[in-house]
């Protein structure tokens, strides 16, 4: 042992190998890996002056307490030689090995992206690599975690800025991960320090609170560990206890951010009780309920049901003999070791997390994520699904069958059908909530019985899903159907919306060099052609706000090269291909092989006189002549050329989609009776939504296919002779 090694805090690393019973030929491969790292950053300081080696082996030191492998020790220190000495991965790979050298390329950042990338273009294309590494071994994000920890305990030596933006992305990027992989102990240690930077006045006034009453907090939980141990060690004599006061972040989360006092935070302190079995588990929860009263609602089984990642206890809110509310956890040994250090105690207890198949079970998590990322042409995404889904607070609802499904807090009806199959959420046309219609927008709450409702003959998915759906799994399968399924309706989409926003932004340029400028644009978004670009931005997969700065840049820079291009008047968008004529049986005067769309806003149906509207990139939308948004005199309006005359092609023979407005008496069996009368009439139900009002009254809106207005007028009247139906009128006319 040299004094640098022990100067370094190497000496110390090495005694908690040795406590750990690490194998001398293992502690020897470490040392190398030191001396190599130490080698390699000879000469380069950190912020604070110290030696640049003391982070690396600080970084070996958190994942040997937490009993990490041979090789994440030895990446640990090496994780920063490739990026800030000439040190190359091949060097990594000859010395210590392929595993070592993919675990310090999966931590290691990006090099240069492409585009002006800004400050968090770069962070999100960090961590969509991070976690494509961590598809391919788990140990890499660890690793990170463990980095960022130290980074964050050094944070004060960073400028303000800079402390800022680490301690922001720690808080919504990092502690989230840890989250999800069950690590509390980083969790919590990143969101105190993340806190303590972004919010110093809060995080110095809870701990002063913490610090001030420190030992009277400590007496009564010390107080109630008695009185609990006394008691269940009669029963469970193997029971141990230990108590602990909620982290600053927790408190500040629960005060600052919910708006609550110290004093409405029940679970501010917490008795834990750690026993052999689960039946022990159940056993001691029924000691604690006969020796305190419980808070009604406070109550969580998560032994029945996990956390998604994997976390198990019983908690229970009790009240005090003081009148002060407590936690109890209560836990068998292998689910705290895995409480404790997630998907680490799979290394640290040996515990095989139920074998090799259950482990990677767990990991698929990952995988899943990266799959969905996919359908998104947006590096973004990976970043808001940490935000969204990453949660820790969750909501359990059931099916109708009793299965349980988890879900971010505040997730939605078409969170829940979709996170039980894509196939439910494309052929979902309502739901219920403990057997009563609800919308699709409900957030959901603990404890509902879910039933989602389909159709046999499904239309897809609505683009306004995508603002109702809070789960990044969600949306992305919402997203593929239309990519999957609408290509040429995405195309026209993302052709006109490119259209409008160079237009508002007077982005101009001749015919061949706008396909050139925006054949660049696309590949920069790996994407292939433009056409494959308009249909990304058509179906969501790509933002066109989040672009424009970008490309605007582009433009300026491409005019000041070539300034003897002169703006032309109008936006020369490449065409795209050719929409074959649609079949609707719609014949549009002066106008042959058009794309035909029916206005959602009064659906219009063979029989009634009818009007089209050019549109810019969509064909021509077809309207009722009584339609609200049709003017009563076209020639005064404000573009009375994109008016034209549109009559029914009496030939042709097809279906229509029209929504009825069902005024009706609220109750029970009404919508059985809508939908069995439907049914008798061969009629199909596409969708439906419920509107009481205060009358006890209740609109339900039903979307229906018929083949004409004669159609409609026809069932229509059998509707309204269904009791308790006052009325039956067409939506949107």
């Amino acid at each position: 042992m040299t004094e640098q090694q022990g100067e370094y805090g190497f000496e110390k690393l090495l005694e908690t190998l040795r406590e750990s019973a690490f194998p001398e030929p293992e502690i020897t491969r470490i040392t190398q890996a030191y001396v190599f790292a130490r080698n390699a950053h000879e000469g380069q300081k950190r912020r604070s002056g110290e030696p640049y080696i003391i982070h690396p082996v600080a970084v070996a030191q958190i994942l040997a307490e937490m009993g990490m492998d041979t090789d994440s020790i030895c990446a640990a220190l090496l994780h920063d030689v490739v990026e800030d000495t000439p040190v190359t991965d091949q060097q990594i790979r000859a010395s210590f090995g392929e595993s070592v050298e993919q675990l310090v390329d999966g931590v290691t950042k990006i090099g240069q992206i492409p585009f002006s990338a800004t400050q968090e273009e770069q962070q999100n294309e960090n961590i969509r690599k991070m976690f494509l590494a961590m598809s391919r071994d788990i140990r890499v994000i660890i690793i990170k975690l463990a980095d960022r920890v130290h980074n964050m305990r050094t944070l004060a030596f960073m400028p303000e800025e800079k402390r800022r933006f680490k301690a922001k992305e720690t808080l919504e990027i990092y502690a989230p991960i840890a989250h999800r992989l069950g690590i509390r102990a980083f969790k919590e240690e990143l969101e105190d320090l993340a806190i303590r930077y972004l919010d110093p006045v809060a995080y110095e006034e809870i701990s002063k609170t913490l610090e001030s009453q420190v030992e009277s907090r400590q007496q009564f939980l010390d107080g109630i560990q008695k009185e609990i141990g006394e008691r269940v060690r009669q029963e469970v004599p193997n029971a141990h206890l230990s108590g602990r006061i909620k982290s600053v972040h927790g408190i500040y989360r629960k005060t600052y951010m919910l708006g609550r006092t110290i004093d409405e935070i029940y679970d501010i302190y917490a008795v834990r009780i750690i026993v052999d079995s689960v039946f022990e588990c159940y056993y001691c929860l029924g000691i604690i309920h006969d020796m305190f009263n419980p808070l009604p609602g406070r109550f969580k089984d998560y032994i029945s049901t996990p956390k998604p990642n994997m976390y198990q206890s019983l908690h229970t809110t009790v009240i005090g003999k003081a009148g002060i509310p407590f936690e109890v956890q209560i836990r068998t040994w292998e689910m705290h070791h895995t409480a404790e250090y997630g998907i680490a105690a799979h290394w640290k207890y040996k515990l095989g997390i139920g074998g090799k198949d259950k482990f990677e079970e767990r990991l698929a998590w990952i995988r899943q994520l990266l799959e969905n990322q996919k359908e998104s042409d947006d590096v973004e995404e990976i970043v808001n699904v940490i935000k969204t889904d990453f949660t820790p607070d969750e909501v359990f609802a059931f099916t109708p069958k009793g299965d349980v499904i988890s879900l971010p807090m505040g997730s939605s009806i078409v969170d829940f059908a979709y996170a039980i199959h894509s196939a439910v959420g494309s052929k979902m046309i309502g739901a219920k909530v403990d057997g009563r219609i609800t919308t699709l927008d409900h957030k959901i709450n603990n404890g509902e019985i879910i039933e989602i409702l389909t159709t046999s003959n499904p239309r897809g998915p609505s683009r306004d899903w995508l603002k109702i759906a809070k789960t990044s799994s969600a949306r992305s399968k919402i997203k593929s159907w239309f990519k999957k399924e609408k290509r040429d309706e995405n195309i026209v989409e993302g052709r006109a919306e490119v259209e409008r926003e160079f237009r508002r932004n007077n982005i101009t340029l001749p015919e061949k060099q706008m396909l050139e400028f925006l054949q660049k644009v696309a590949e920069k978004q790996r994407l292939s052609s433009v056409d494959d670009l308009f249909a990304s931005i058509g179906y969501g997969g790509l933002s066109l706000n989040k672009l424009m700065p970008r490309i605007r840049e582009e433009y300026n820079k491409l005019q000041k090269e070539n300034e003897e291009i002169k703006p032309v008047e109008t936006v020369q968008v490449p065409p795209v291909k050719k929409v074959m004529k649609s079949p609707e049986g719609i014949i549009i005067e002066g106008i042959d092989n058009c794309l035909v769309k029916f206005s959602r806003c009064c659906d219009p149906l063979p029989g009634d006189e009818i009007i089209g509207f050019i549109t810019r990139g969509h064909g021509v939308s077809i309207h009722t002549r009584q339609c609200s948004n049709v003017p009563k005199n076209i020639a005064l309006c404000a573009e009375p050329e994109r008016w034209v005359k549109a009559t029914w092609d009496t030939k042709a023979s097809n279906d229509y989609r029209v929504t009825l407005g069902v005024t009706c008496i609220n109750r029970v069996g009404m919508l059985a009776d809508l939908s069995t009368a439907l049914a008798n009439m061969h009629v199909m139900i596409h969708s439906l939504f419920t509107k009481e009002s205060k009358d006890s009254r209740v609109v339900i809106y039903l979307t229906i296919t018929v083949n004409s207005a004669e159609h409609l007028r026809n069932l229509s009247d059998k509707l309204r002779k269904i009791k308790g139906v006052l009325s039956v009128e067409r939506s949107g006319l």
